[in-house]
């Protein structure tokens, strides 16, 4: 079973493909499209290649876990997709995370620059690893 990890933004979306055993994060890539229908499209293209049967999406929430307008656009992407798709798709507390990838991509030499072009991958990846150590944990 293959799990797929979103972090959806306003230009670009971060993509994050774990292994067919669902234990590690595996393909990364980014669509960059501001239009939704692209984004779920996208995303439609690459569940059917890669066989992705799970969905999930980062969840934006404030860091004092309370909910504003980027967390809304988050659960609309959700009903979106589940609607589209007919696949699960399980909201996930995506604080830091694209702070934390700047700083993975910072660490290893990338220019902002070129940051820019992988760091919401980079972020669906830290989302996807996230979610697949929870799984694991309940056993």
């Amino acid at each position: 079973m293959r799990i797929m990890a979103i972090d959806y933004g306003d230009a670009h979306t971060g993509i994050a493909i774990s292994d067919q055993t669902a234990t590690l994060a595996g393909y990364t890539t980014t669509l960059h499209t501001r239009r939704q229908e692209q984004v779920v499209e996208g995303i439609r293209a690459l569940v059917q290649e890669y066989g992705v049967e799970e969905l999930v999406l980062g969840y934006p929430k404030n860091m004092d876990g309370t909910l504003g307008p980027r967390a809304e656009k988050a659960e609309g992407l959700k009903a979106v997709l589940e609607a589209a798709l007919g696949l699960p798709v399980v909201l996930w507390d995506e604080r830091r995370t694209t702070i934390d990838a700047h700083n993975i991509l910072a660490a290893a030499g990338k220019n902002a620059k070129k940051r820019k072009k992988t760091v919401d991958a980079v972020a669906a990846a830290l989302i996807l690893e996230g979610y697949l150590t929870f799984r694991k944990s309940k056993g």
